[in-house]
């Protein structure tokens, strides 16, 4: 029986078979065949590998000395702001008792001006007294309110501008501490006046010039129970809601049965008129404005309060372009 000699089931599989039946190549296999008769085996470690390991741990060591070498300061650098922290620390304590100075000059001013007035117009020195609790002039004391609130927890790697506490935050829960009753309200302990301006500069919240640091807290003297029903029906009770479901902001609405609020540091004259009828000098025959002679009795007209922030409790950015809350 005559017929085509038969094929290997692998005959176009050559190339795969090779290649698997003999993996190394022959060159290295005569190579490791001659080290196997002559009882030979192959080193590690020799001299290079060792070179090479010393040459890496020496350009390891460089590499990590220039690294830290260009991110030193320089010592100029360094001198520089020793200096500029120190000058900061001076100014500091200057403006301190500056303030204490201040304090102590208005306290003075008032002692003399109650002495001065007591006997002669005691209704204008009631009055006096009226217009400086409202204006801030006056220190405070009595029951209250108090809020306070606190950044939210921030997430390892991010920060979320939104669990941050705003300057527009402050400013609404405060008009809406004025719409409920509050008679002198401070945040961090700076009174606030019909000007007080609270704003932000970068991630600081300022009152006036003042930068506060968080928890804030916003003391109110009134009638606590008064000023907590109210503050729920305006747009700075829904905003507290809002702060803490939302945002992650803890706050806290407190009654006080002591609080101590201190005099706003600088009551700025802006308007002064002299009532009628009042003499520059004594003898002189002033008829106040409308007369040729003027009184040098001073009345001032502070600005007034604005009006509370609407209904909502979107937090917004926006700022009274006069500085006033």
């Amino acid at each position: 029986m005559t017929g085509p000699a038969s094929r290997r089931p692998d005959a176009s599989m050559s190339l795969l078979t090779e290649v698997t039946r003999n993996p190394l190549d022959p060159d290295y296999r005569d190579a490791a065949e001659r080290r196997a008769r002559s009882g030979r085996t192959r080193r590690r470690g020799g001299p290079g590998t060792v070179a090479v390991a010393l040459l890496a741990v020496v350009l390891g060591v460089a590499t990590t000395w220039s690294v830290i070498a260009l991110r030193a300061p320089k010592p100029s650098e360094l001198a520089a702001r020793q200096v500029l922290a120190e000058q900061i620390e001076e100014r500091s304590a200057e403006l301190d008792r500056l303030r204490d100075r201040s304090t102590e000059l208005a306290d003075e001013i008032a002692v003399l001006q109650e002495q001065a007035l007591s006997a002669a117009d005691s209704p204008l020195l009631d009055q006096i007294a009226v217009d400086s609790v409202a204006s801030g002039a006056a220190a405070v004391t009595g029951q209250g309110l108090s809020v306070t609130l606190q950044d939210g927890e921030q997430v390892a790697g991010a920060d979320d501008p939104d669990s941050r506490v705003r300057d527009s935050d402050l400013q609404i829960i405060v008009n809406g501490l004025w719409a409920s009753g509050a008679e002198a309200i401070a945040v961090n302990g700076q009174r606030l006046g019909p000007t007080t301006a609270i704003r932000t500069a970068g991630d600081a919240i300022l009152v006036d010039v003042v930068p506060l640091v968080g928890p804030y807290r916003i003391e109110a003297v009134g009638d606590p129970q008064q000023m907590q029903t109210r503050l729920t029906r305006t747009s700075g009770g829904q905003l507290l809601a809002v702060l803490q479901s939302t945002y992650g902001i803890r706050t806290q609405v407190s009654a006080q049965r002591d609080l101590a609020l201190p005099a706003a540091a600088t009551i700025t004259l802006r308007a002064a008129e002299l009532p009628d009828g009042v003499a520059v000098l004594p003898g002189d025959a002033g008829t106040g404005p409308s007369g040729s002679a003027q009184s040098g009795t001073l009345s001032s007209e502070p600005a007034p309060r604005a009006a509370p922030a609407p209904d909502g409790t979107t937090r917004g950015d926006q700022h009274d372009d006069e500085g006033e809350l």
